[in-house]
């Protein structure tokens, strides 16, 4: 096994429990909230900086400017006059290199297909789902009102959106972006898990 699954999800689509399930099935390390971990400890930042701009496009200036005053780590002129946004998705940037480079894993969100774009060994998948599917997840993982899973469904899948369109030179959600793009409400979680199996031992066949 040498391949590296990189896996975008709309919200409420079971994309992280499907990461989850596919790193295990091929025993392989699993990476989303771990990676915010990681940037911290690699880049500097505090760790609670790199959760609050994780996969969330800022554009005010006062906010960048006032967090500025926080931040260290990367030294150089340029890197010093940038955003902390644009740190904080270089830092995470790097992360996601430095855990290409050690060997196969799943890795969930954080544009990391196009952070690897450069790495021959990789598969880019999307994961999405129908609406009532992914309303009805959100409500029983949240416990919410079908009203409040709604417009939480709307509001993220918005964030990363605009942050995956801002920091790549791709369409977030857009099947020529990706690999492949999956309906986890056709197959069901399970399902989906298998069929990404299959695609990932498919792949390595055709690699020999």
């Amino acid at each position: 096994m040498n391949t590296i699954i990189t896996i975008g999800r709309q919200f409420g689509s079971g994309g992280r429990e499907i990461g989850e399930k596919v790193a295990q099935y091929f025993g392989i390390p699993y990476y989303d909230k771990e990676l915010l971990t990681r940037a911290a400890k690699e880049s500097g930042f505090c760790e609670e900086m790199i959760k609050n701009h994780d996969e969330r496009p800022t554009n005010s200036f006062l906010y960048n400017l006032v967090m500025d005053t926080y931040s260290f780590g990367y030294n150089a002129s340029s890197f010093m006059d940038m955003p902390i946004s644009h740190k904080v998705f270089l830092a995470q940037f790097d992360t996601i290199k430095n855990i290409a480079s050690e060997g196969p894993c799943v890795i969930v969100g954080r544009c990391a297909d196009y952070a690897l774009h450069d790495f021959k060994n990789c598969i880019h998948l999307f994961i999405y789902g129908d609406e009532e599917s992914k309303v009805r997840r959100i409500m029983q993982r949240y416990d919410l009102s079908e009203e409040k899973a709604r417009d939480m469904c709307v509001k993220k899948d918005k964030q990363r959106q605009s942050y995956y369109n801002y920091y790549t030179s791709k369409k977030w959600g857009r099947a020529d972006s990706y690999d492949f793009c999956l309906s986890s409400s056709v197959l069901g979680e399970e399902g989906t898990v298998k069929l990404i199996v299959q695609i990932v031992e498919d792949f390595e066949k055709r690699g020999k």
